[in-house]
């Protein structure tokens, strides 16, 4: 009855262990990260996706460099991914309408951060941002109106306002720089 009993503790210890070290080799490959080292960081966490690749702490953190790279096509196909895989996870959507906002796509930026408060509603990030986009899509409603009638005065007071409200805030979406879900919460996909 003993020896069950050790070799389970045994094997429990080995996997405590190996979890740790699982979660230290995360937390280096986010520090490389964010001391700037772009490259070595995402040569580490490719090498570590072989490994492990549903962790979706750090697919998270690769689609981050890659968008940090100024690879925004790269880092949508990880987010995207990430998405179907996790779609609980709001995180993922944010980022990209980040990164569809930098790119003028305001309707897919818009889309994303739906699925991003449909995923977790408290998400305070993701409702910030969607007003942000929704008054840059109103700045541009409003130039095309103008565009169309340059006498229109309301919609110039309007458009003022807007442009106004827009440069305080130096539009730009606030990405989410941490995956807020641990890796042991999103189920492991060997893919």
């Amino acid at each position: 009855m003993a020896l069950p009993r050790f070799l389970s503790a045994i094997v429990a210890g080995a996997m405590l262990a190996s979890s740790l070290v699982l979660a230290d080799e995360i937390g280096d490959i986010r520090q490389q990260f964010q001391q700037g080292d772009l490259a070595g960081a995402l040569d580490r966490a490719d090498r570590y996706l072989v490994q492990n690749p549903g962790n979706a702490q750090v697919r998270f953190l690769k689609g981050l460099i890659l968008d940090d790279q100024g690879k925004p096509d790269a880092a949508i196909e990880v987010f995207t991914a990430l998405t179907e895989d996790y779609p609980e996870l709001p995180e993922p959507y944010n980022n990209l309408a980040v990164i569809h906002a930098a790119q003028g796509r305001y309707g897919s930026a818009l889309n994303a951060l739906e699925m991003a408060i449909r995923a977790r509603p408290g998400y305070a990030t993701a409702h910030e941002n969607l007003g942000d986009i929704h008054a840059k899509m109103a700045s541009v409603a409003y130039e095309e109106a103008l565009a169309l009638d340059s006498r229109n005065t309301t919609a110039q007071t309007k458009l003022t306002l807007m442009r106004t409200l827009l440069e305080k805030q130096a539009f730009k979406p606030a990405a989410s720089r941490s995956l807020q879900t641990a890796p042991e919460s999103a189920p492991s996909q060997d893919r």
